[in-house]
């Protein structure tokens, strides 16, 4: 696969980014590392059974205290490289726009 192809740039890691799987439900969790990352997905290598992943919806935990995080939705596995596209939340899309009319108010 040419990576350097896919629609949104890539940042690829020099080094190891250890990050954490967790099911939506929170029943689960695995230990992965961050391989590359861009604006819509990521790739991982995932540490221990890929099984756990047939959820297809799940969180990747960016940060030790679970403070940083993206919803994630599986799009490809490659034995423990698995590819996932990041779940836009409801709203975030949308942008507030005041007027002075309404700041005033």
């Amino acid at each position: 696969m040419n990576w350097e192809s896919r629609k949104s740039p890539r940042v690829k890691f020099e080094h190891k980014r250890l990050v954490n799987l967790m099911g939506a439900d929170g029943t689960w969790r695995r230990s992965a590392s961050l391989l590359d990352v861009s604006e819509t997905g990521a790739r991982l290598k995932i540490e221990g059974s890929t099984d756990v992943l047939r959820a297809r919806e799940f969180f990747l935990l960016l940060s030790s205290t679970g403070l940083a995080f993206r919803r994630c939705e599986l799009i490809w596995i490659d034995g423990s490289d698995v590819g996932v596209r990041f779940i836009a939340e409801r709203g975030s899309k949308k942008k507030t726009h005041t007027t002075n009319a309404q700041q005033a108010g």
